[in-house]
């Protein structure tokens, strides 16, 4: 959207980066800026760094970067408008509208208005006759009205168009309901309902919005469950069922499920720290939402093989985070002489929640489950496999950063294998120095590439000419960080930058500054993508001498202005790109991949 600039600015200027990251990340000073936790990706140790006078953040770790309105776009899941709408709000500043911009703001606030009617709708009916069907299946799966309620549980008819027909008597229209996934178009142009003869499950965010549905058939009909596709209003990637409800609770940790059943069960159990993913992965986003309301998981999936895979995944995608994590394995059930797999509302069903709450107590952390996991693949009663399964546990255990916990680790699996702990640590040890020399190797390959490490992280901003652009970059610091520095005219073109985004953020610099103007990042944000916010941040987080800071910005200008010439010339190629592009041919040459 194009606001006004003035109140921008004045958005800007009331709404100090420092005070609103800070009452989502707890900062700590050091030096001229502050550091803290990224709210971006899991980390122990604190890389998000703020800078008060430069107005920008930036997180060594994942790369992201920005403004005040991009970061309250990622951390809130927010388009640009939104963001400015909610720091508007948050400074108390009446937003100017667009046309189109009040029609998007509209379209969503119509779809999360339609949501809440088609909720209500499908509750409403739960407590009627067409709602018997589904409450006969509340009763077999033990699930009491009480919770229902609680979860605003409700009932989809077994017919094709209740839910469109009452909806659009109150005022809704076709479109609409297709733009909310709750009608599906058949070949022939004809709507339908999308849900029919299930039990509907509302989705719930952190605000109270209703975002989406989940539902399961009554029948053994396919698919069992079914969740409404991705909307204006609605992202899997970045919503957890239940949240809104867990995220009240007093327990110290959180529970992370598959099914949206089992939070159900769980929840009326006692166990009101429950969530579940909607129907993906554990994701990034999913994380940053948790790191919100906990520093501790426990990762309760079902006890199959996918749920084996996907406590692995999680395992790996939490490694080195803040969080605590620990892993509740839910025992097989004998079943007609058969142990069968069973989630966690089964096993609340047939063991109840005292026995729950003390495989909670005694659920293991991470570290052990993969020991578990690596154990079970060998018959350690054979020499050949014992040998296998330490090889394999001694990759594992060399990975731990912390040499505590592997010496531990080390112990248990010497005993496991029923070799002495001496041969353990050996192999162990072995196994750390080769995975040491690897990533020593790497880095030196690394070190080797100067163009690599010069170049943007983003494939798609990658540098042509590196000489020109290292020195563009350096125009831009120097002038953000003093705006004395300014000539009296504009000394290049944005033409005549090599990289297209620098030049950008050049001339709109200059435009702040002959409009008089603050000369700052924050306004030239509203024009770039996350990844571009990101590297313009990265760029202004190096360091950059003052000492002779003219002579020096007269340096660079003489560099662009030259490698432009060339440019326009005779076409010559960056000489640090050929010569890094010379080493790589040549370590083809020796075999090198």
């Amino acid at each position: 959207m194009a606001f006004p600039q003035h109140f921008l600015d004045e958005l800007i200027a009331r709404s100090d980066i420092v005070d609103v990251v800070g009452s989502y990340v707890q900062l700590t000073r050091k030096g001229a800026n502050l550091f803290g936790l990224c709210p971006f990706h899991s980390e122990k140790t604190g890389s998000f760094s703020v800078s008060p006078d430069k107005q920008i953040y930036y997180c060594f770790g994942c790369k992201r970067g920005g403004g005040v309105v991009n970061f309250i776009m990622e951390e809130e899941n927010l388009t640009f408008p939104e963001a400015v709408r909610f720091l508007a709000k948050r400074a108390g500043m009446e937003v100017p509208e667009e046309e189109s911009d009040r029609e998007q703001s509209r379209r969503r606030q119509r779809m999360l208005e339609l949501n809440r009617e088609a909720a209500r709708f499908y509750y409403q009916l739960l407590q009627q006759p067409e709602g018997e069907a589904v409450r006969e299946y509340l009763d077999r799966r033990r699930i009491r009205r009480s919770t229902a309620v609680k979860f605003g549980m409700g009932a989809a008819p077994d017919a094709w168009d209740t839910l469109l027909t009452a909806m659009t008597r109150r005022g809704y229209t076709k479109a609409e309901l297709l733009d909310a996934g709750l009608v599906v178009q058949n070949k022939n142009g004809g709507l339908y309902d999308k849900f029919r003869n299930r039990l509907m499950l509302p989705v719930v965010d952190t605000r109270g919005e209703v975002v989406a549905f989940g539902s399961r058939v009554l029948d053994k009909s396919e698919p069992k469950y079914m969740n409404s596709a991705e909307t204006l209003v609605y992202s899997k990637r970045r919503v957890l069922y239940g949240l809104n409800l867990a995220k009240k609770t007093k327990r110290p940790n959180i529970i992370l499920c598959e099914g949206n059943l089992d939070i159900v069960t769980l929840h009326q159990a006692g166990f009101d720290n429950a969530v579940a993913s909607m129907g993906t992965a554990l994701t990034v986003e999913q994380i940053r939402l948790l790191s919100r309301f906990t520093k501790e998981l426990v990762l309760c999936y079902d006890n199959d093989n996918a749920g084996k895979i996907a406590t692995e995944r999680a395992l790996q995608l939490l490694d080195g985070s803040e969080f605590s994590v620990k892993v509740l394995q839910l025992p097989r059930r004998l079943v007609d002489g058969e142990y069968v797999k069973q989630d966690a509302d089964d096993f609340i069903k047939f063991q109840g929640p005292d026995a729950f709450e003390r495989l909670l107590n005694g659920s293991e952390n991470g570290v052990e489950f993969r020991m578990a996991q690596v154990a079970g693949k060998y018959d350690l009663t054979s020499d050949e496999a014992r040998v296998a399964y330490c090889e394999e546990a001694a990759q594992l255990l060399a990975s731990l950063p912390n040499p505590v916990e592997r010496e531990i680790y080390t112990a248990r699996a010497a005993e496991a294998a029923h070799i002495t702990q001496e041969a353990m640590a050996l192999e162990v040890r072995q196994a750390f120095r080769r995975r040491a020399a690897r990533e020593r190797k790497a880095e030196l390959r690394k070190d080797l590439n100067p163009a690599a490490q010069l170049q943007p992280k983003e494939r798609s901003l990658r540098y042509e000419n590196l000489r020109s652009a290292r020195a563009e970059e350096g125009i831009l610091r120097l002038l953000l960080l003093d705006e004395s520095l300014f000539p009296q005219e504009p000394p290049l073109t944005e033409d005549q930058f090599s990289s297209p985004l620098l030049g950008r953020v050049y001339a709109q610099l200059w435009q702040a500054r002959e409009e008089g103007r603050p000369v700052s990042l924050a306004p030239v944000f509203e024009s770039l993508t996350s990844e571009e916010a990101s590297h313009i941040s990265a760029i202004c987080q190096q360091p950059q001498s003052m000492q002779n800071a003219r002579q020096a910005l007269a340096d660079y200008i003489r560099i662009v202005q030259t490698e432009a010439k060339k440019r326009a010339g005779d076409g010559n190629t960056d000489p640090l790109l050929a010569a890094t592009e010379k080493y790589r041919q040549g370590g083809k040459r020796h075999g090198e991949t």
